[in-house]
């Protein structure tokens, strides 16, 4: 499964990046969940022409990865933004025990713009 979810999000970051056959044997394993030998039919290879493809696919989709770095980029900006965010909320408690109604309600406005990037 870890697998599974890893090869997709991989995919959605770099998959366009794929030679055109081998987006499609990703996308017809892992998005449609064909075997090897409906992908072959598919395609009109062999099995084996099939596997060898969705192996260098994965191949390439991780090396990207290590090169560019996008996905860890991606995780880590997500967990500096939930951060903000409970700053954000913090800050409104601050707000709210002072009865300073400015500090509130930039406070709350900040975690509203927040809270829509992470959507």
């Amino acid at each position: 499964m870890e697998k599974l979810v890893r090869i997709g999000i991989l995919f959605d970051f770099y998959g366009k990046l794929l030679s055109p056959k081998q987006y499609q044997v990703i996308e017809l394993y892992y998005s449609n969940d064909l075997t090897l030998s409906e992908i072959g039919e598919v395609l009109q290879i062999s099995r084996q022409g099939v596997f060898d493809t969705l192996k260098r696919a994965e191949d390439k989709l991780l090396k990207y990865e290590e090169k560019l770095g996008l996905v860890d980029k991606f995780y880590e900006s997500q967990e500096a933004i939930r951060e903000s965010r409970n700053l954000a909320r913090e800050i409104c408690k601050i707000g709210e025990k002072s009865s300073d109604d400015e500090i509130v309600k930039k406070a709350k406005l900040i975690e509203s713009l927040i809270s829509d990037i992470l959507l």
